[in-house]
């Protein structure tokens, strides 16, 4: 149904990414705008713990496709390097095998196809320079009509590719990304190290589209560490957004999504407070709007998410200590022997003893040498709630599967954190309700998943979406860029001439806003 526009209040309800980009060019157009978040920081996701050493990211590490937050900057007249400082990385990640490594990855490509070839061989540097030479096609044919786009033009697509004939090839349609990987590298360690980009939004190599492999173009294309935290770049946006007269609700929990006839009249607040709003948008996972959590009226915008599959969840450790053994950068993976062991354990919806480790050093990759007590986060994945029971000794379990795996390469924490410092799937639901743990919202199995994730537009009118769980996906950029789908469709909706309804909302009809130039992004980085 095509959405109206109507003069009023806006509440943007979560203050996670999506939500803060949605709410920065929306107040900026000169709009009523309020964000309301259970939790006390904004972010979402991208949230700090305690530690030893100081606050730790507990959640997303390092910006990518930074080009859409340059452009989001840049529309409300201002620049992100003037707000955050970021360090751009010359290792991407660094990896290690049980019985091989470390592999550096560069954010010069002719390094990486160097390091490879040191490596595995002069083969598989051939064979990484034509993977790369496909990601980077995939990327750059899909980047405007697919993850520009508010909604996905599959038609322009599909006239690309006839002009293009070799961008048929390079998607694979009916293979997996471990079949295409398969076919890509002879070397299984480097199938298993591309194959673990599947993980960035919660899937499987083995059940994931080949066209997953492009999800290497964003990392390949730079990769930045944000001064302060990631957290610091969501309280930058805030920053702006409440500079411009926005108002932000923190520690507010919204019970219900209010609507009428004609759509959308507000939001109830714990408590009873009524805040009316012609628009709200919706930063959270499209999931609880299905079960009814935000109202029963809300389980019709996004039906078909009670009962899709959900991707990855993950355990996570934020903790201060002291390492020894291995030379860390800022990313670094140590994988496991068995990786088809590993993501069958994960589908069945348990955990394998041997299981692959992701290991963020925030203080290394910085203009400064790291503390004696640096901070770290380490992630595993796990299958989301759906997938399981409630666990028994999920702590001791976990503490198990981490610290005796990585003592075997070598790597030593003193001290080793305690419970305090875990994030199970269980508290990710706790936060983010509705998610089942899951942190990249819909499972991406499937050749054509990336199609059916919810749009910004909804059949309620005045309510619109924006999130990870929605299009264009999961990760932070993605997440950005449907905030300002989001923020595009209220700013373009046609101005309504019906009579103003008494809803208790500052009577007046909005003018048109412009809208701000589409971010356009590139695997370069630029």
């Amino acid at each position: 149904m095509p959405s109206r526009a109507r003069s009023g209040p806006i509440v943007v309800v979560g203050a996670g990414i999506g939500g803060l980009c949605a709410a920065l060019p929306l107040v900026h157009a000169g709009h009523d705008v309020t964000v309301v978040d259970t939790h006390d920081w904004v972010g979402g996701k991208m949230r700090r713990l305690q530690s030893d050493a100081g606050p730790v990211d507990a959640g997303p590490t390092v910006l990518t496709l930074r080009a859409v937050f340059d452009a989001l900057f840049a529309s409300v007249g201002e620049r992100l390097d003037d707000h955050v400082t970021l360090h751009r990385q010359d290792v991407l990640a660094r990896h290690w095998w049980p019985e091989s490594g470390p592999l550096d990855l560069h954010a010069d490509p002719a390094r990486s196809a160097e390091a490879i070839g040191a490596f595995a061989g002069p083969r598989a540097q051939t064979q990484f320079e034509a993977f790369c030479a496909r990601t980077e096609s995939l990327f750059e044919a899909f980047r405007a009509p697919m993850m520009e786009a508010a909604e996905p033009d599959t038609l322009a697509l599909a006239r690309l590719v006839m002009q293009r004939p070799s961008l048929a090839r390079a998607m694979a349609p009916l293979s997996s990304l471990s079949a295409l990987l398969s076919r890509s590298f002879s070397d299984p360690r480097l199938r298993q190290l591309f194959g673990r980009y599947a993980t960035y939004v919660g899937g499987s190599p083995d059940r994931s589209p080949a066209l997953l492999s492009l999800i290497w173009q964003a990392e390949a294309g730079g990769v930045w560490v944000v001064e302060g935290g990631m957290q610091k770049l969501a309280r930058a946006i805030a920053a702006m957004i409440t500079a411009r007269g926005g108002r932000l609700l923190l520690g507010t929990h919204v019970s219900r999504i209010l609507s009428d006839s004609d759509g959308v009249t507000g939001v109830a607040l714990d408590g009873g407070r009524i805040l009316p709003a012609s628009r709200v948008v919706f930063n959270g996972d499209p999931r609880a709007l299905a079960l009814g959590l935000l109202g029963d009226p809300m389980r019709n915008i996004a039906p078909a998410q009670a009962t899709r599959p959900r991707s990855l969840s993950a355990q996570v450790w934020a903790f201060g200590s002291t390492p020894k053994g291995p030379d860390l950068t800022h990313h670094n993976v140590f994988f496991c022997q068995d990786p088809k062991a590993d993501f069958r354990a994960l589908d069945r919806g348990s955990t394998a003893e041997d299981t692959t480790l992701y290991i963020c050093a925030e203080d290394r990759g910085m203009a400064q040498p790291p503390p004696d007590m640096e901070r770290f986060e380490i992630i595993l994945n796990a299958p989301p709630l759906t997938r399981r029971p409630t666990p028994d000794k999920e702590y001791e379990t976990c503490h198990q599967r981490t610290f005796p795996t990585l003592a075997r390469f070598g790597l030593t924490f003193s001290p080793e954190p305690g419970r305090a410092a875990l994030t199970t799937p269980e508290r990710f639901d706790a936060l983010f309700p509705g998610s089942a743990g899951s942190l990249y919202g819909q499972s991406p199995h499937g050749m054509l998943a990336a199609l059916t994730r919810p749009r910004a537009r909804t059949i309620l009118p005045g309510l619109t979406l924006c999130g990870g769980g929605c299009h264009p996906g999961a990760g932070v950029p993605m997440a950005a860029l449907s905030g300002r789908h989001a923020a595009a469709e209220i700013l373009t909706a046609r101005i309504s001439t019906s009579t103003s309804r008494g809803t208790g909302m500052r009577g007046g009809m909005s003018m048109p806003s412009r809208i701000a130039a589409r971010a356009r992004f590139r695997s370069s980085g630029s």
